[in-house]
């Protein structure tokens, strides 16, 4: 939730305009004053700063020649607002440094998209003083090959643990992140409009996820949650994209295996549309199988819904292609465990 400190001497105006800006989603603190203005600046340190220019102490013309020696506040976006509608005025307030000027009386979009305005500037500045940062920081870095890449991701990135059946990410989250799994196992998956899960892919150790895009401010279109007690390393798409455009080599072994996924995916949802149930059963079962540690025993726990979400099925239905398969020789089932006994029988199922 953004800052923004409100400046207004005015009670009724600062009492208002403090309820419009949280009913906005903002975080807002108010002062009374430029005085107090000033302290409290510099001990919030907000995201935008909206001041009148009249003010007992200290005017807000004063406030502003403070702020913008003060190399902690000097980046703030600054707003004035004011009755003064005289060009000299306007003029005054702009030479100061100031990123805007409203006058009062003003509308409620007006002030919003001041703010927002501002504050999607220095997300933009941000982001390209971070990418100027990082493409200095890997120039000359040479990296050919994934494993090389891992072994880096391993070495700089961070660390996250997530314990079973807990989101990672979320749809409509920002994507900034790129994973890999060092142990454990992740499903990323989407809702449909009545809330039922469909999983778009499964990852294990050693498994990168979490590919979106590298442009700023691109959300998640789907979530991500563990299966297991999973253990991550995550390096910010910033620090990837410089990495990737100075090996070419490495950037198309990457294209590989996204291709790979591409591909998976796409027989994933032939099999949905066209497979017989039997056929989509048995073939999740195969695709588990292949993705999930196994226990001494040669058995995979997996949810039965995890399962049903995978092959495009109810859970009920495939609890019975289950049973069948069980009668059948196919696998043998204990407990939430699953054991495949037959695995060319499973692959020959129609």
């Amino acid at each position: 939730m953004k800052k923004i400190l409100l400046i207004e001497d005015d009670t009724v105006l600062r009492e208002t305009t403090a309820e419009l800006l949280e009913l906005s989603g903002f975080q807002v603190r108010t002062a009374a004053d430029g005085k107090n203005g000033l302290q409290m600046a510099k001990e919030y340190v907000p995201d935008v700063i909206v001041c009148d220019i009249m003010m007992p102490e200290i005017d807000g013309y004063g406030v502003l020649k403070t702020l913008s020696q003060n190399n902690q506040t000097k980046s703030i976006p600054f707003i004035f607002l004011s009755a003064k509608t005289e060009r000299k005025d306007v003029r005054k307030g702009m030479d100061l440094g100031a990123d805007d000027y409203l006058t009062k009386p003003f509308k409620e979009t007006e002030l919003i998209g001041a703010i927002e305005s501002r504050l999607a500037r220095m997300a933009i500045l941000n982001d390209s003083e971070a990418q100027t940062k990082s493409n200095r920081k890997f120039s000359g870095i040479k990296m050919e090959t994934i494993h090389e890449l891992k072994n880096y991701i391993d070495d700089n990135g961070s660390e996250y643990h997530f314990e079973i059946e807990e989101n990672i990410y979320r749809e409509g989250t920002y994507s900034n992140t790129v994973y890999l799994i060092i142990k454990g196992t992740v499903k990323t998956h989407i809702l449909d409009q009545k809330g039922k899960e469909l999983i778009t892919g499964i990852y294990n150790a050693d498994d990168f996820f979490g590919f979106t895009s590298f442009a700023s401010n691109t959300v998640h279109k789907e979530y991500a949650t563990a299966m297991t007690n999973t253990h991550l390393v995550g390096i910010p798409t910033l620090e990837l994209e410089p990495l990737l455009r100075e090996n070419h080599e490495l950037t198309m072994e990457l294209m590989q295996i996204l291709s790979e996924n591409l591909t998976e995916a796409k027989e994933q949802l032939l099999a949905m549309a066209y497979g017989s149930v039997r056929r989509k059963t048995a073939g999740t079962l195969l695709k588990f199988a292949e993705k999930l540690q196994k226990d001494s025993n040669g058995n995979i726990l997996v949810l039965r819904s995890d399962l049903a979400s995978v092959a495009g099925m109810a859970t009920e239905t495939m609890i019975r292609t289950l049973s069948s398969f069980k009668k059948e020789g196919l696998i043998d089932i204990e407990n939430h465990s699953i054991r495949i006994v037959d695995v060319d029988g499973l692959g020959q199922v129609d």
